[in-house]
């Protein structure tokens, strides 16, 4: 008896366009500004201004108005498929790095090492944040030869405005340079342009979250050339961004502190900041709550779970950093950092503070996602305990 395999299911056609983008993602509050669907758009149609009050795309061309496309109406779908808030986004991005989703109590995603980590170098340890992990990976990326650039964030200027803007990174200079964390946003992804007129196209993205799902989630829905050059991806842990006026309005106007002081900040259940003249302050977060920027409300990713690897400064002191390796080549990466000097490593379960903070912040972070969106994000988050009173705490 000869048996006939039955033809695998056809995909559904995808047919969502810059209307979809618009009425799902945009008008609703979920856009966290990524910039995905502006470096991905192949008519250059969307627009995108980098400053306070806008941090979203929006649409060049108006024969049909600002919440539709002509080209989208032609058939054209690259915004929607970039795009790493639109509809099945946590499963698509998934299922390209992973081959499942992830199972229901998997907090802050998949991931294959759980480490502590800090630079060797004591320049690249001392100008990186916590444990300048980011900036050794970059620079030994670079060194051997597995990127030409990596696209990430710099300081306007001569830094005392702390505006952050997307550049690249072709160096170990400039990968210094771009050191240390600001809490206002810059979407990276901007600066694929510029590498693309450089001619160089062997590139990583370092991004907060919802920048580090764009990729996985480009690849999977097959958004055309844009994903093409990026060959590492690494996620920066986000609660969320702080609105630039937080410097005027809040840390200037109540304690008197002018940004062109300052010399650094961090969080670590306060917001943290040292001046030129050698005095450390720190903030209540509660105080900077109202600042919260608008594409950060609803997000519900604290870990990037859909990088290579994930990292930020959430252990118990300044001097390391947590990092969650994700992929088979994140963990090839540092495997081959580990062994040959350049990062000092201990497991992270060393550190039960980190591991709390990582598990808690991301349960937080989940609790954001709108019920109207898809429940994926949401799927196994435990519910909020109640206070003394009954009632729930409020969601921040």
């Amino acid at each position: 008896m000869t048996t006939v395999e039955s033809a695998p299911p056809s995909t559904e056609r995808w047919t969502n366009q810059w209307k979809e983008l618009y009425e799902e993602v945009i008008n609703t509050g979920l856009c966290t500004g990524c910039a995905g669907c502006v470096v991905s758009c192949p008519h250059e149609v969307i627009g995108y201004q980098h400053e306070e009050g806008h941090y979203k795309p929006f649409h060049l061309e108006t024969e049909l108005g600002h919440d539709n496309c002509v080209h989208g109406e032609k058939g054209c779908t690259s915004c929607t498929r970039a795009c790493p808030r639109f509809r099945t986004w946590e499963q698509d991005a998934d299922m390209h790095l992973f081959g499942k989703t992830r199972n229901d109590d998997a907090m802050y995603g998949q991931y294959r090492q759980l480490l502590l980590c800090r630079a060797a170098d004591a320049e690249t340890h001392d100008k990186g944040q916590d444990g300048g992990f980011v900036g050794a990976m970059l620079i030994w990326l670079l060194q051997h030869d597995y990127i030409d650039a990596a696209l990430t964030s710099f300081l306007e200027g001569d830094g005392s405005s702390w505006k952050a803007k997307p550049g690249l990174a072709r160096n170990r200079e400039e990968v210094l340079a771009s050191s240390g964390s600001r809490y206002t946003y810059s979407a990276n992804t901007l600066a694929l342009k510029e590498a693309q007129e450089a001619g160089l196209n062997r590139l990583a993205l370092v991004g907060m979250s919802c920048q580090s799902s764009v990729l996985p989630v480009m690849w999977k829905r097959k958004v055309g050339k844009t994903g093409k050059p990026f060959l590492f991806n690494i996620g920066l842990l986000c609660s969320k961004t702080f609105d630039d006026a937080i410097f005027e309005e809040l840390f200037l106007a109540k304690y008197g502190l002018r940004k062109e002081e300052m010399v650094k900040m961090n969080i670590k259940g306060v917001f943290q900041i040292w001046m030129k003249d050698g005095s450390y302050h720190e903030i209540d977060l509660k105080e900077c709550h109202k600042w919260t920027r608008e594409g950060c409300k609803m997000c519900p990713d604290f870990a990037a779970e859909h990088a290579d690897i994930s990292t930020g400064g959430i252990g118990e002191d300044n001097a390391w950093t947590l990092c969650v390796v994700r992929t088979e080549l994140g963990e090839e990466v540092m495997n081959r950092m580990i062994a040959d000097g350049t990062v000092v490593a201990r497991p992270a379960e060393t550190d039960a503070t980190a591991m709390k903070l990582l598990r808690t912040l991301s349960i937080v972070s989940r609790r954001r996602w709108p019920e109207f969106a898809d429940r994926s994000p949401s799927v196994g988050v435990p519910p909020p305990k109640k206070k003394a009173d009954g009632t729930a705490p409020a969601a921040h």
